[in-house]
């Protein structure tokens, strides 16, 4: 019934609607404790790595009582220290779905759900202090580089906010005129399209990015390709959200909107955060949670699968939780930025995000990004894999651009990577849809199961 109210409302009145909806949600996200962990966080910031794991213990015993002591699926786990954290098991995101109920130690709180990009959704439920703490971590980071709410903002998201009146009209954006933000729509990210989200930007001239990276990727290579020239010293700072960052997306974002993007590392579930510092390293945010990277045998490594342990997850609580991703750890821990926490080298993303050749094994999400070097015209294109020895790449060209010797240095690249014996066919494509949470996947790999 809302829905179909808010369809029917001039877009002006749409507005108000999603001001009145974001000031109730910050509401909450900014209450009571929101100013006292941001006090206590900036006056962490200077702690010595032996002083953030100390501050990291305290916090694990303190959360690790009140989740033995009020959920019922952690209730039978043996009492024990962060240093035998490694003992217990550790919990798939399917293990997880299915005690569900049993994991809550609320009935009521703040409600997030994952964007179930893998068919499934997840429902957790936060403390209305963790969530506000969750935003004191995020918004500490973002102010280093001049953010605070109220901003001019603009912000790609997985919101659905259009009507079919916005679309014929060539609209792709709603505007919070209260908190100083512009949604634009992911879901219409198409070739017909994109000068109008290019010109707008122009117009609206935002001092901060923020969203999904693939879809601002979408729009800068547009504005290059086109030949458009986006103003200098308009942007402060970008601020991906929700999927990974390949060097070359860095590389062509940078490009165009004349700024830099500080990346940060989170999840829908509660993950403790990583934050890129002003220096361009990431950093593991102890305060946040642990963080334990393991290889194929479970062992502790310098570069593998990401298993953590979030202290803002006391509603839903995530213990050694295996969330799916995968990074490296850097060797060494100094920084020029003053952050004495342990520093990430690379997060490669979903563990899940890859394809397999049977000549090189795992080609993870980097590596096929990687394919676009050296290249032009190439829009956006997915890889789809349903056959151990076939891969499908379903692509968006730019006439204009694209030509046989570009569809010839693509396919070298694939083989580089992929090898000699993999079949790889090439179909083009008018567009490629985003999934139900607004993301858009480069990889679609259908045969993990044999993997």
């Amino acid at each position: 019934m809302k829905e179909k109210i808010y369809q029917l409302l001039p877009d002006f009145f749409q507005g108000f609607l999603i001001s009145l909806f974001n000031f109730n949600a910050y509401s909450v996200r900014y209450g009571k404790k929101y100013n006292y962990f941001i006090r206590k966080l900036k006056k962490n910031q200077s702690l010595t790595l032996e002083e953030l794991k100390q501050n990291q213990i305290e916090r694990f015993n303190l959360f690790y009582d009140f989740v033995r002591a009020n959920s019922k699926f952690y209730k039978y786990y043996p009492d024990v220290s962060i240093e035998e954290l490694s003992s217990l098991p550790i919990v798939s995101k399917e293990l997880l779905r299915e005690n569900i109920k049993d994991v809550y130690t609320i009935n009521k709180g703040v409600i997030s759900k994952t964007g179930g990009t893998t068919g499934k959704s997840l429902e957790v439920i936060f403390t209305k202090d963790n969530m506000q703490e969750r935003f004191a971590l995020l918004d500490t980071f973002r102010s280093q580089f001049g953010y605070k709410l109220g901003k001019k903002t603009a912000w790609f998201s997985g919101k659905s906010l259009l009507t079919n009146k916005d679309v014929s009209r060539r609209r792709f954006w709603k505007t919070d005129y209260y908190y100083n933000v512009r949604y634009y729509s992911t879901f219409h990210i198409k070739k017909d399209y994109l000068k109008y989200y290019v010109e707008n930007l122009i117009k609206f001239s935002p001092e901060f990015l923020v969203g999904f990276p693939s879809t601002i990727l979408e729009i800068a290579s547009y504005g290059i390709n086109n030949n458009y020239e986006y103003p200098k010293n308009q942007i402060k700072a970008i601020f991906p959200t929700a999927e990974t960052v390949t060097c070359e997306m860095r590389e062509i974002i940078e490009r165009f909107f004349n700024a830099k993007i500080y990346n940060q590392y989170a999840s829908s579930e509660g993950a403790p955060f990583i934050f890129e510092c002003i220096k361009g390293n990431l950093h593991l945010e102890l305060q946040s949670g642990i963080f334990e990277v393991l290889d194929e045998n479970d062992n502790p490594s310098n570069i593998g699968r990401l298993i953590v342990t979030s202290f803002t997850t006391q509603g839903t609580p995530l213990i050694r939780y295996d969330i799916g991703d995968y990074i490296s750890l850097k060797k060494g821990n100094d920084c020029l930025c003053g952050n004495n926490n342990p520093i990430v080298d690379e997060i490669f993303g979903r563990i899940d995000d890859f394809l397999y050749s049977p000549d090189n094994g795992k080609i993870n999400l980097g590596n096929v990004s990687n394919t676009l070097k050296d290249t032009k015209g190439i829009i956006k294109f997915q890889a789809i894999q349903n056959e151990l020895n076939f891969i499908e790449i379903l692509l968006v060209k730019d006439p204009n651009i694209y030509n046989s010797q570009i569809e010839s240095k693509f396919l070298k690249n694939w083989r580089d990577r992929l090898g000699n014996n993999m079949k790889i066919k090439i179909q083009y494509v008018e567009d490629l849809p985003v999934e139900k949470s607004g993301k858009y996947r480069i990889i679609k790999n259908n045969i993990k199961h044999l993997m």
